[in-house]
């Protein structure tokens, strides 16, 4: 479909021979590039209790979330080859040290924030108050933040920021407000999300000045079964349908797939050019 994607793996991947192998492979025939997803409690070293706070990552002391994330980069280099750039902390738990410890580590974009949600009830971050486009983390620009793309639709779109959370633990009126058309949350992924309103998201992010799509799936969705997204090839179908009906989408509105570091570049040219 002329898409770069970049897989970003945890340590159990990491680890394993046979999927290195298959990495590098994507690699070596330009298919795909290879970056890093903190899962933390299948990562080394294991000092922490198990716990659903611990599982975000950026809850961690900062020099236990430094161990975990020096020990899966330095696990894929070893086994793939490349010094990882592109980042995503599992369940996006990011916390108040991870740009700092990405940054000391080589990395070079962040993609752990998801605008307008909010895991806070869980013991997670809380987006749902942050921007849909990207920013520079550091003053120095040496590390790229970039959102996953989601968006409010809906007829009370522009008051999606006060309304949406205010139905927090309401869930059979959120699926009314999106029945009805009047306010649903709009993420671009092909995993609970249906085509028809990722289709309207996508035309009303067309009209504004944002310019950058980032989309995700769970790469265990290939396979029916693995993932409540995908359970049998029926399903299967419809998730290949949904990136074949979106991707054109984007055709016919002139948008052109990236790599990361096209990416990145981009954005770093684009920061020192005057105004």
């Amino acid at each position: 479909m002329g898409v770069k994607p970049a897989y970003l793996i945890d340590y159990p991947v990491a680890n394993n021979p046979a999927a290195a192998a298959i990495l590098r492979s994507f690699i070596a025939d330009a298919e795909a590039l290879i970056g890093a997803q903190l899962h933390p409690w299948v990562n080394p070293p294991f000092d922490e209790a198990i716990s659903n706070a611990n599982s975000f990552a950026g809850n961690l002391p900062p020099a236990m979330e430094q161990a975990k994330l020096a020990i899966l980069t330095n696990k894929i280099r070893e086994m793939i080859g490349i010094q990882p750039a592109i980042y995503r902390a599992g369940r996006y738990g990011v916390g108040p040290s991870t740009a700092k410890l990405l940054i000391e580590l080589g990395y070079e974009l962040d993609v752990s924030t998801r605008p307008l949600f909010d895991y806070s009830s869980e013991g997670g971050p809380d987006f749902s108050s942050f921007p849909a486009w990207p920013w520079w983390v550091d003053a120095d620009r040496r590390l790229l933040e970039m959102p996953l793309s989601a968006i409010y639709a809906g007829y009370l779109r522009r008051r999606g920021g006060r309304l949406f959370p205010a139905t927090a633990g309401l869930p059979l009126l959120r699926g009314a407000l999106a029945k009805s058309g009047l306010l649903q949350r709009v993420a671009l992924t092909p995993e609970g999300m249906p085509l028809k309103d990722v289709i309207q998201a996508i035309d009303i992010m067309l009209d504004q000045p944002i310019g950058i799509f980032s989309l995700s799936f769970h790469s265990p969705s290939l396979r029916p079964g693995n993932t409540p997204y995908v359970r049998d090839q029926a399903e299967l179908r419809n998730f290949w349908n949904w990136w074949h009906k979106v991707l054109d989408r984007f055709a016919r509105a002139g948008v052109q797939s990236a790599c990361v570091h096209q990416f990145v570049d981009a954005a770093r040219s684009a920061a020192q050019t005057p105004a």
